[in-house]
């Protein structure tokens, strides 16, 4: 804060004077004002009235008449250093910093030793974002006054800007030991210290600051981002409720705590706590983005999509929002707009800020730049600040323990193809723990995992650093990050090292480019050796395929008819089960001309949201196919979705992102898949599984010669029945589907990456042999 100054003199009666600064100092400012300029009326040329006049004023933010006073004084008395150095603070809090700068010169001209024109002057430049001047002006003042608590805090200030964070700290801890209840030091304290990830003791600054100046907003919020980064979020909505009290049009405030109920799953609420943050900032860009993230998630997705455009329009550079508008423009097939913004997906999250490498996996295959978005995505997001580190056992464990980590311990695609392993484990070799911090859904795949595990850990309610202490002291050996950056992740419980391997596996299809993950699990027809170089991780290869599958599951064995499903009696049926933002404008105009060239035959896909659905027949039409021939199926239970593929005939794939779990459902099933092989992982995982079941034949490699292949099928009974045939002697005897073999393959890879931890070697490239 500027201060000001004022002289005495024996302009005007002692007594008169006295009773003029007795009225200042009571805080009585009308009546001082009221006094002064009557005294000032009876002696024309007291600097003293004037200058307690222009004080007085100032204090009331009468400021015009506040700068005629300290004029007055100047008029008088040119070189007042204190006349020149309290206008320059008028001048400094009306925008008017130039002249400010000014005045404070002048001062110093006079006086060179004035300590409060050095700090003035250094604030006014810290201000206009002239740093290395401003550290100029508060290192004066400090040479000059060594005990100038708000000089140091300051300086702390300007060179925590410069990115100077430990020299900010000291100049906030002299600043403390000259004046230990100076709340915005602590404050200041803390948000350098948040800054380096030492979120605890940036707590205890805030805290201090709070229980010198309970109602200081500033640490209140402050103490509340640092509460909500640490996973305390119930403490963080107090923190922020406390903000709102003291300060409703904190529009941050609004913001953050709509940021922590969205984590809670609590949408309706987080919506209205954006919309108010907008209310009172229509131009908050973030604050459409996160109305967007909610909307999105409550399925009003053509509103989420209004709110990205909102915030690009707002912040054109807006990386994270052009990605999330992105991703939410292929969930309703809008290829249109895509396309709009076609040129700037090779740069999204490469150049400029990072963006959710999840959103950008079905908008372009190229394995070197999904790689640059998952490192610096991690780099972003992810603490750097590791707990101690392991201490090497001097004697291998009898029985490692694993541990898998996921949001998705329910009925879930991923844990349909896991839950087989889990129980398959040897647990005479592996005691196996689950942590689970997803959604407590009581279904039966939930109570079926529950039975999988030695041991089932409910962690939703602790932090991500007290999630990695748990499994420290379960003293787990190997963590499986089962999530990657899917829903609900939460990879920073890996950034704290839950354990000394850790392992992406099987959730997000990709490197996690993230230095606190040793390896990522895949097999050579996913990741070649030649495209290790797009993967931060260490490659563990298995032997036929990456992809766990429960050879249990079961299909049900009801009657079904294709009339039920809305498919003609009669006719080929092309099906994609795959998630509908994975189809993109290249492969849909393929299947147009093949429903062209096959009469009668219609494409079956899974029933999306009324927005995709209404696109992609108004495409149809626009390719001229009749949308009727489109027929969108609903949602079923696991055995009843399996058992309907039988009235498919041919399972078409998409592009830049595989079928993964889809594409195992249909070959269990029965149905063949076609896919196109690309470069990166989400394109070349249909292609693994085919090649593990023994169907390479239905593995290409461009558009073309997918459709031909597609096209021959469907005009070739005989050829498309010998396929069907070969596939339903395969399912049993090839690997795909060995539940009890890929066990012991990834019990192999488990052994093989301990013994080289064991061995004190670094992670490297494991290969498990059939």
């Amino acid at each position: 804060m500027a201060q000001i100054s004022s002289e005495s003199a024996n302009s005007v009666q002692q007594d008169q004077l006295k009773n003029l600064i007795s009225l200042y100092n009571k805080g009585q400012l009308g009546e001082a004002i009221a006094l002064g300029e009557a005294l000032v009326a009876k002696s024309p040329q007291s600097i003293d009235i004037y200058n307690i006049l222009g004080i007085a004023n100032a204090r009331l933010r009468r400021f015009d008449k506040a700068i005629d006073c300290f004029k007055k004084v100047l008029q008088i008395k040119p070189d007042f250093a204190d006349g020149h150095n309290n206008l320059g603070i008028i001048l400094k809090d009306i925008g008017r910093r130039e002249e400010a700068i000014d005045c404070f010169t002048r001062a110093l001209q006079i006086k060179p030793d004035y300590v409060g024109a050095h700090y003035n002057l250094g604030i006014v430049r810290k201000d206009l974002g002239q740093r290395e001047e401003a550290i100029d002006g508060f290192t004066k003042a400090l040479q000059i006054k060594p005990d100038f608590a708000e000089a140091h805090n300051n300086l702390g200030i300007v060179l925590k800007d410069l990115g100077r964070r430990e020299e900010a700290i000291n100049c906030y801890t002299k600043a403390l030991q000259i004046k230990p209840d100076y709340a915005e030091a602590h404050n200041n304290l803390g948000i350098v210290l948040k800054d380096l990830g030492r979120r605890e003791e940036a707590i205890d600054c805030y805290t201090k600051a709070l229980q010198i100046n309970p109602n200081f907003v500033g640490a209140h919020y402050n103490l509340g981002i640092s509460l909500q980064d640490l996973g305390r979020r119930s403490e963080a909505i107090n923190c922020y409720a406390k903000v709102l009290q003291i300060k409703p049009d904190y529009a941050e405030a609004h913001n953050n705590l709509g940021i922590v109920l969205q984590d809670l799953g609590q949408r309706e609420k987080a919506v209205d706590c954006y919309t108010k943050a907008l209310q009172i900032k229509p131009g908050y860009a973030e604050a459409h983005n996160n109305l967007g993230v909610s909307l999105k998630d409550l399925g009003r997705r053509d509103e989420a999509i209004d709110s990205f455009t909102k915030a690009l329009q707002i912040k054109p550079d807006y990386a994270e929002a052009l990605a999330a508008k992105l991703y939410q423009q292929a969930n309703i097939c809008d290829w249109t707009a895509i396309d709009a913004d076609a040129d700037a997906i090779a740069s999204l999250g490469i150049s400029g800020a990072a963006v959710s490498p999840f959103e950008m996996l079905s908008l372009e295959d190229d394995p070197a730049r999904h790689r640059v978005r998952s490192e610096r995505y991690a780099l972003k997001k992810y603490e750097r600040q590791t707990l101690p580190s392991f201490a090497r056992p001097s004697v291998k464990p009898d029985r490692l323990r694993i541990g898998y980590f996921s949001a998705d311990f329910h009925n879930h695609p991923g844990m349909h193809l896991m839950a087989g392993l889990f129980e398959e484990h040897d647990r005479d070799r592996f005691v196996v723990h689950a942590y689970s911090f997803g959604p407590e859904k009581n279904d039966p795949m939930r109570a079926r995992l529950k039975d999988a595990f030695d041991v089932f850990h409910d962690v939703r309610s602790l932090s991500d650093q007290q999630v990695a202490n748990l499994a420290r002291k379960d003293s787990i050996d190997i963590a499986i990050n089962r999530n990657g950056y899917t829903n609900n992740e939460r990879s920073n419980i890996f950034a704290h090292r839950a354990a000394p391997i850790q392992i992406n596996y099987l959730g997000y299809p990709g490197t996690l480019g993230a230095k606190f993950i040793d390896y990522i699990i895949s097999d050579k027809f996913i990741i070649p050796d030649d495209k290790q170089e797009h993967y931060s991780e260490k490659i563990i290869y298995l032997p036929h395929t990456y992809q766990a599958n429960d050879n249990s599951r079961a299909i049900s064995d009801a009657p079904m008819a294709r009339q039920e499903m809305g498919l003609p009696g009669q006719g080929f049926v092309f099906c994609c089960f795959n998630n509908i933002y994975k189809i993109g404008s290249k492969e849909f105009d393929i299947w147009m001309r093949l429903l062209q060239e096959i009469d009668g035959s219609v494409l079956w896909l899974l029933k999306p949201n009324n927005w995709a659905e209404a696109n992609l027949k108004e495409e149809a039409r626009a390719r001229g196919i009749d949308p009727e021939r489109i027929v969108f199926a609903e949602r079923q239970p696991l055995p009843e979705h399996l058992a309907r593929h039988r009235l498919a005939d041919l399972f078409l794939d998409t592009f830049n992102y595989n079928a993964h779990t889809t594409a195992s459902d249909a070959l269990w099933a029965g149905l063949p898949v076609v896919t196109k092989t690309g470069q990166g992982f989400a394109t070349r995982v249909a292609g693994s599984l085919l090649s593990a079941i023994g169907l390479p034949e239905l593995i290409t490699n461009t558009d073309d010669d997918y459709e031909r292949l597609a096209l021959q099928l469907a005009s070739n009974p005989d050829k498309l029945n010998a396929i069907k045939s070969k596939l339903e002697k395969n399912r049993d005897t090839t690997p795909l589907f060995d539940t009890e073999g890929f066990a012991r393959h990834i019990e192999d890879a488990y052994q093989q990456a301990y013994q080289r931890y064991f061995d004190g070697k670094y992670p490297d490239v494991i290969e498990v042999q059939a």
